[in-house]
């Protein structure tokens, strides 16, 4: 019986549902992974009732929550958690991008449709594809489907990467890294880390943000290959702000204050990944197809791999 067709018909009952799930994942008793499986169960249980409003609510509250990550942090450590991070932040996605091509060749998937998973698992996940498809003047459905096999993997990763790096006795430093090399969406990347420790969160969120700087020098050769001249590169501004709630916390802090609103960031990226989740509904799913999600999972766990290999050999 497919209940979200039952709530079809009782639409204020579903309404209420979600919005008790939504101020559950505000209390300091549901964890990011929690929240994730949480949305899950409304996705395919009840069902959403404002889908057309979840990738925007997701892409604001994601950045806006980033940049109050950013008044916990202290300047000097972000600054060498950047430098650590640079060579095997270029290496890995430029890396990356060239096997996810070759893939999508290999698997005959269609070029754009190619270019965005392998570029939001290079990058920064949703983010990534979100700039990448008005420059190469992606359609609706090679969206859907490359979102749909990053945001399959990042549930996975949430889980499964926290229990691998405590199974090998990975540093919060190693961990950091590798989290931020290796798992697609920001919000996934602070939500594993954030299990891990506070190291890991600073050094993961810093390399993470650095990664996403390279959406515009790929958008740009993306533009030139694909011809789509007339394509809008999306800047991704909020990096800026987070650099600025960095060095206000530094050199003007206020502990209190930068509590409560660190606090209030963790809370908006628990929020972020149960909207994640309940975005993921049966029919998006079903529309991503085994090739491309072939392509994306053995391309994510090439990457994942590499990188933890690189930590572990490289990283003390």
């Amino acid at each position: 019986m497919d209940t979200t067709k039952v709530f079809d018909r009782h639409e204020g009952a579903r309404q209420l549902l979600f919005a008790v799930a939504v101020l559950l994942c505000l209390t300091p008793w549901v964890t990011p992974p929690v929240a994730l499986v949480l949305g899950l169960v409304v996705a395919l249980f009840i069902g959403h009732p404002f889908l057309h409003l979840n990738h925007k609510a997701t892409h604001v509250l994601l950045q806006v929550s980033v940049v109050g990550l950013g008044f916990g942090m202290n300047a000097a450590t972000a600054l060498k958690a950047g430098r650590e991070g640079f060579v095997f932040t270029v290496v890995s996605i430029l890396g990356t991008l060239a096997v996810g091509l070759l893939m999508g060749r290999f698997f005959k998937i269609e070029k754009k449709t190619s270019l965005l998973i392998s570029g939001g698992t290079a990058i920064c996940g949703g983010s990534a594809i979100a700039a990448l498809s008005p420059v190469i003047k992606a359609g609706e459905r090679q969206v859907s489907v490359a979102l749909g096999v990053v945001f399959i993997l990042n549930s996975i990763a949430l889980f499964l990467f926290p229990v691998v790096g405590h199974w090998l006795g990975l540093s919060q430093v190693q961990f950091g890294l590798w989290s931020a090399i290796a798992i697609h969406d920001t919000s996934s990347v602070v939500g594993a880390a954030g299990r891990y420790g506070a190291e890991a969160l600073q050094i993961a969120t810093t390399v993470k943000l650095a990664r996403a700087l390279w959406i515009i020098p790929v958008s740009l050769v993306a533009a030139l290959v694909f011809g789509g001249k007339g394509g809008k590169i999306k800047i991704p501004w909020f990096i800026g702000l987070f650099v600025v709630a960095i060095l206000v916390n530094t050199w003007l802090p206020v502990p209190m204050l930068s509590h409560a609103i660190v606090g209030a960031a963790h809370a908006g990226l628990t929020l972020t990944l149960f909207l994640i989740g309940s975005g993921l509904s049966k029919q998006v799913l079903k529309n991503t197809g085994v090739m491309p999600l072939m392509q994306g999972v053995l391309l994510w766990v090439l990457i994942s791999g590499v990188a933890l290999w690189a930590v572990v050999s490289l990283v003390r």
